[in-house]
């Protein structure tokens, strides 16, 4: 009958390669060198070579064991995992968790849903870091961010919670004053506002419902790194604007500002929950994704 793998000398071997020696093995794992050392002897015996070559001063890996290491290292590395993975899923998330946020929608849409957080995970701590600059979340050690994008960085790992539409606005009183704008070229002839962190480039780009498309680079008298701003001189009738549907939603309602160039239309982007591996990631991570899926997958701002 086949035998069952020495999973425990393969993991101790593994150990013994990372650290260098018994000594440092034996401390990371809480157990003691002998038993270090019979699990790797008892492997070498199994297998029917030496793996490590000891002295008194230093310990080396031999060609046999080279080919047998990495093999090694990554069952253990898996079988870390596993257990982690099971650990964490038996207890309430906790601990910190760093997420990026653009201010604006951290501010309307995802502050009033601190309070149910908070309450549903008690032990988990937010780290919650507003802002409209695209913080690169390995570089700068995040958890995860969510991210309004039209297509999400290939680098990260992405789920999607909504759609996000882009819409060209203005009050009513801009449009009376200076004419509604036809098509997309007529545009050069307003004062357009704009904002400086799109995600592709600043260029407005148009799509008609026939598949025609027009570019148009805004021109005009307020560029600004963050869309609320933008909302006060709208009102007022200075120019128009692009504002994001969850911003845009509210005015577009009452009448205060409206949908200019209806029959075409501006990106079509999405809200995305974004980390930087999927490979390992920890249960408080997994459950704040969760968390924003469950609120955002149906909000109340969609026209």
């Amino acid at each position: 009958m086949p035998r069952i793998p020495d999973f425990e000398g393969l993991a101790m071997f593994a150990k013994v390669a990372e650290e260098g020696s018994y000594a440092a093995a034996a401390r990371a794992m809480g157990v003691s060198v002998p038993t270090v050392s019979r699990a790797v002897a008892r492997l070498e015996e199994r297998l029917g070579g030496r793996l490590l070559n000891r002295t008194s001063r230093q310990l080396s890996i031999t060609e046999f064991g080279q080919r047998m290491v990495e093999q090694a290292s990554t069952l253990y590395r898996q079988a870390e995992e596993i257990e982690s993975e099971a650990l964490e899923l038996s207890v309430q998330p906790r601990g910190s968790v760093r997420l990026a946020v653009p201010m604006s929608f951290g501010l309307r849409w995802v502050a009033p849903l601190l309070p149910a957080l908070m309450t549903r995970y008690p032990e988990l701590e937010l780290d919650l870091h507003l802002s409209d600059s695209t913080v690169d979340l390995i570089a700068e050690g995040f958890d995860a961010a969510l991210r309004i994008a039209a297509l999400p960085d290939s680098s990260l790992v992405a789920r999607r919670i909504c759609s996000v539409t882009q819409y060209l606005v203005a009050a009513p009183s801009y449009l009376n004053q200076h004419g509604h704008p036809a098509h997309p070229r007529d545009l050069a002839d307003h004062a357009c506002m704009s904002y400086a962190y799109r995600a592709r480039s600043q260029v407005w780009r148009f799509v008609h419902g026939d598949g025609r498309e027009h570019d148009v680079t805004p021109r005009g008298p307020l560029r600004v790194t963050n869309s609320d701003a933008l909302v006060a001189p709208l009102l007022a009738g200075m120019a128009l604007a692009e504002l994001p549907e969850f911003i845009a939603a509210e005015y577009l309602a009452d009448g205060r500002l409206e949908h200019v160039l209806p029959e075409w239309h501006m990106t079509h982007g999405g809200l995305y929950f974004m980390t930087p591996s999927a490979r390992s990631r920890p249960r408080k991570v997994q459950a704040l994704s969760d968390f924003f899926a469950e609120h955002l997958s149906e909000p109340a701002w969609q026209l």
